[in-house]
């Protein structure tokens, strides 16, 4: 099951879009006397009067990367939706202030001597954010536990979660989207099932039973006692409809399973979140430990924090944070956005909480020349509505960052029009193939209900870099990423050259056949979109 991202539109959401009607530019440039941007102007004013937009909201600000020269603004300095173009302020801020090389760490703890075999006390493991912990990872803790001799903990198995705080949820997420992997609960331990890194998430598979009549088969990755099934579906006979579906309900870790599958189907599969994923991840370390002949005889506590002074008996460190930024980034990983937010909290502040980081983001952008003033940021990742930023101030950021030393990791994390590779193309991977803009434009992607963002970096016919931001948003078309395609293909195609074919209509940039438009590829899952 395949569940599109529906949030409410909340009053603090809602738009005038009279300014945005279908017409001219709301301001204009400058050096308009230049045939080349004249076309340019053409060129985009004409894509924007695609009847997909009427009554819509869209802003596109385009500027020279080397001079910050505008060439192009339509409704620059007006506050839209920018979904998870919020990132770009999220990742530049972690690079800036947690810096490149930070690494999140994982501890094995315990307060109490080891006698012989034996920890008489509670076993700690202690988390900071890793987004990245698998299995595998809990299981090298685990054999480093044994490799020590313990055999035996008397007490009970701690999570301890609290480096951030126990808000688990963004604000103004959508309630109908808890249960899917892209609204996980945000936690300081947790446990993802695979290397896109989707934290607090297992994988479900439900295939169908050998013959109708049967009970369909379950399977989940990581294999875990924590999260349950109410299996209420049927195989039916080969042919028939399949009408599988599955949701996790509110406030437990039962999934429940509905709907039909016929005998010989290929299984449904689907990334769900868990409730509480500290739980989660001590029931896979658990796991884990009795793997290598360790037993803890006392049950799993979560949220109980570390005695001071307790001795490391195991640790992990995550990849640094110029490689997380590539799954990250290139697949537009919501809790990875979160995590990172809180982390500059406890770094800034001493707070892992969404205002401390929050307000030491908004520092930094605010320092690299965007205005804050008009603007909010809500959440790191771009999945709550109460974010309001203008594209002009996204082509501020930019041109800001270009001279920061980390700025070719980051800029490396971007995603890549056209190009198939998963963690190189990222969102971008089915985009703009066999034009300019292939292995060309560099920017990160913003989707959510009527409402879609792409803003980065594309070179011209001449070689010359440009920023851009494109905002669209309060549309009620199904798909308006050719638009955005389009506009990215004109800027590639743009050239100052006087006479140059390059300037006259740039290349059609058909429709991509996939998932709707206004879901991110990263987010229907497991279709490599």
């Amino acid at each position: 099951m395949h569940r599109r991202h529906v949030a409410r539109l909340a009053a603090a959401g809602l738009l005038t879009v009279a300014a945005f009607a279908a017409g001219a530019p709301t301001s204009g440039i400058a050096q308009a006397q230049d045939p080349a941007i004249v076309q340019l102007t053409q060129t985009l004013d004409n894509i924007l009067a695609d009847a997909r937009l009427n009554g819509a909201a869209p802003a596109v600000v385009v500027r020279d990367a080397a001079t910050g020269e505008k060439l192009y603004d339509r409704n620059g300095n007006q506050r839209l939706i920018p979904a998870s173009n919020t990132k770009l302020l999220t990742s530049a801020a972690a690079m800036e202030i947690l810096g490149s090389g930070y690494r999140f760490s994982t501890d094995v703890k315990t307060a109490v001597a080891q006698r012989g075999p034996v920890i008489t006390g509670d076993l700690y493991i202690k988390g900071t954010g890793d987004p990245t912990m698998l299995e595998a990872d809990y299981d090298k803790l685990a054999q480093a536990v044994a490799a020590k001799g313990i055999r035996l903990v008397t007490g009970n198995l701690v999570a301890d979660d609290t480096w951030f705080d126990n808000v688990r949820l963004g604000p103004e997420w959508g309630w109908d989207d808890e249960s899917f992997y892209y609204a996980a609960q945000i936690s300081a331990l947790s446990v993802g099932p695979d290397t896109d890194y989707d934290a607090g998430n297992v994988i479900v598979s439900v295939g169908p039973g050998t013959a109708a009549g049967a009970k369909p088969v379950v399977t989940m990755t990581p294999a875990n006692g924590y999260v349950t099934f109410d299996n209420r579906a049927t195989t039916v006979a080969a042919g028939e409809s399949d009408t599988l579906t599955f949701e996790r309900e509110h406030g437990t870790n039962r999934i429940v399973i509905t709907g039909q599958i016929p005998v010989g189907a290929n299984p449904t599969v689907d990334w769900m979140s868990v409730w509480e994923p500290a739980g989660y991840a001590a029931d896979v370390f658990r796991r884990a430990l009795q793997r290598h002949g360790v037993h803890v005889l006392g049950g799993n506590k979560i949220s109980v924090a570390t005695p001071d002074g307790a001795a490391t008996v195991a640790s992990h460190e995550s990849m640094p944070l110029e490689q997380l930024l590539v799954p990250f980034m290139k697949l537009s990983n919501n809790g990875h956005a979160e995590v990172l937010t809180k982390a500059i909290g406890r770094k800034v502040s001493g707070q892992g909480t969404w205002s401390a980081g929050l307000a030491a983001i908004k520092n930094f952008v605010g320092n690299a020349g965007m205005d804050t003033a008009g603007q909010r940021q809500s959440d790191g990742s771009g999945l709550s509505r109460w974010n309001m930023i203008p594209a002009g101030e996204f082509t501020d950021l930019l041109l800001a960052i270009k001279g920061k030393p980390w700025f070719a990791a980051w800029y490396n994390s971007l995603p890549v029009a056209g190009n198939a590779d998963r963690f190189t193309g990222g969102t971008l991977r089915s985009r703009m193939r066999n034009t300019p803009a292939a292995n060309n434009v560099r920017a990160k992607t913003g989707s959510l209900t009527s409402v879609s963002a792409l803003s980065g970096y594309v070179t011209d016919a001449d070689g010359h870099e440009l920023v851009f931001s494109i905002l669209l948003n309060n549309y009620l078309a199904s798909s308006v990423k050719n638009i955005e395609d389009r506009i990215a293909v004109a800027l590639a195609s743009f050239t100052r050259n006087p006479g140059a074919s390059a300037r006259m209509a740039p290349p059609a940039v058909p429709e991509v056949a996939g998932p709707p438009a206004n879901i991110e590829c990263s987010w229907v899952k497991p279709i490599a979109c």
